[in-house]
């Protein structure tokens, strides 16, 4: 059976502090952009959205919620799979998609914008 399960990026554990505790260096912004441009997109923040309100879900089955073609769909879940918010696996004739969480983290993480404690 094959499987896909790689995204092109990896996901560090720790990338960055928050934007509001230190200014990102040229090499972080250009890691964390490609994640951020895949969600920038509306189909594919509604795709990531319905992928990361459950456990996994079938492409079959996010294809059937939006008025684009199967292809079009795919392109995007690729997009999204390549930046390394989603993970992908093949079972016979469907793949399932499920959320990278330590992305989702990442990113949330990036955007906090609860000041750090006072020294």
């Amino acid at each position: 059976m094959s499987k896909q399960r790689e995204s092109v990026l990896p996901i560090a554990a720790a990338c960055c502090p928050p934007l509001a505790v230190a200014p990102l260096s040229g090499e972080q912004a250009a890691d964390l952009a490609p994640m951020f441009k895949a969600l920038g997109d509306p189909v594919r923040l509604r795709l990531m959205s319905m992928i990361a309100s459950t456990d996994e879900v079938c492409v079959c089955d996010l294809t059937d919620a939006f008025d684009l073609s199967g292809p079009t769909i795919s392109h995007h879940l690729r997009v999204l799979r390549e930046a390394g918010l989603v993970d992908s696996e093949r079972r016979a004739t469907w793949v399932w998609y499920r959320a990278r969480p330590q992305a989702l983290k990442q990113l949330a993480g990036l955007l906090d914008i609860a000041t750090p404690a006072a020294v």
